[in-house]
């Protein structure tokens, strides 16, 4: 049987197949079934930066009834239905998984302005986080802030966060930025231990009939992997940071690809929110096979086999082929 153990942000996991953050870790249950079905960590839920603030405002209560009352950035979050854990119910859930399960738990912070919310780090680490995955979930509306400032936004947040806690810190990034091997090397640089390629940022939609816009959510699908693979690729061994692939991973074959590219471990939400939790043991299953089938007797053998440090090839990636890909699809 090969081995699939891995290392990830220091830790020693059973096999690359992590839980992303998802509703799938709300309940306890949940999850033991995904531990079960072979997932090898989770990442939680998001703690958003603005249920924080809420919370150390106080009398959340009256802030339903009052949310005029509220910095505007905060107006929205008290009446949020989808929220079902405060703050301090989400340390809760932290400790208590603790004890139910095995396998690592990785908190989530989610947040981008401000500071005031990133001493929580401390406090998710002493509920028992093995590890924290920072999620920088931000898209720049305002023209007079340029990329500096945004990319010094992002570094000074893992700065601060690794001096308040000792746990791994992993930042989860989207694919946007100007120069990507800079950011993805300064952020090393900064102290992130893992790289999360990358955020799905959710796009909204509009409703003609009643001309106003909508919030939306589509599950990934096997096509967004390329540009995590491509990128994944690009990165490996360019940076000491382990890299996660999340967004398109949906079965043993998506495993591989992100692995041949360079990947520690990939993410999975998607396709077990679609099939349910016992497709989890399909993709292990599967992913043993395929290791077996092709004399394999580890996934450390397959990691980076198709990455640029190893093929040498950089036309593949950085142009990709981009007048052969072009020709091929001549009618």
């Amino acid at each position: 049987m090969p081995d699939l153990a891995t290392k990830y942000l220091g830790l020693t996991l059973k096999n690359p197949l992590v839980v992303a953050a998802s509703p799938l870790s709300e309940k306890k249950e949940t999850l033991k079934r995904l531990e079960d079905a072979g997932a090898a960590a989770v990442v939680l839920f998001s703690l958003f930066a603005e249920q924080i603030e809420l919370a150390e405002l106080g009398h959340q209560d009256y802030y339903k009834s009052h949310p005029n009352a509220l910095p505007p950035e905060l107006q929205q979050v008290a009446n949020m239905r989808g929220l079902k854990f405060g703050a301090n119910q989400y340390l809760a859930h932290i400790f208590q998984l603790k004890k139910a399960l095995d396998i690592p738990v990785i908190a989530s912070l989610n947040g981008y302005y401000g500071s005031g919310w990133i001493h929580y780090a401390r406090i998710l680490e002493g509920a028992g986080a093995d590890a924290l995955e920072l999620n920088v979930y931000y898209v720049e509306t305002k023209p007079h802030i340029n990329a500096q400032e945004i990319e010094h936004m992002y570094l000074e947040m893992v700065r601060h966060i690794k001096q308040e806690i000792k746990i791994p810190v992993a930042i989860k990034i989207s694919p946007y930025f100007s120069a990507m091997a800079n950011m993805a090397q300064a952020l090393d640089k900064a102290g992130a231990d893992g790289l999360v390629l990358f955020n799905r940022f959710y796009q909204p939609d509009f409703d003609i009939e009643h001309e106003n816009i909508i919030p939306s959510l589509d599950l990934s699908t096997p096509a967004e992997l390329r540009l995590r693979l491509r990128w994944t690729a690009m990165l490996y061994k360019q940076i000491q940071a382990d890299i996660a692939v999340t967004g398109g991973v949906h079965t043993a074959v998506d495993v591989v690809k992100s692995i041949m590219a360079g990947a520690a471990v990939v993410q999975m939400a998607s396709a077990l929110l679609k099939n349910g939790v016992d497709h989890l043991s399909t993709v292990k299953n599967d992913l043993e096979a395929w290791l077996e089938a092709h004399d394999y007797a580890s996934i450390n053998e397959l990691r980076g086999k198709l990455s640029l440090q190893l093929i040498g090839d950089s036309a593949t990636l950085e142009r990709a082929n981009y007048i052969n890909v072009l020709k091929s699809y001549e009618s």
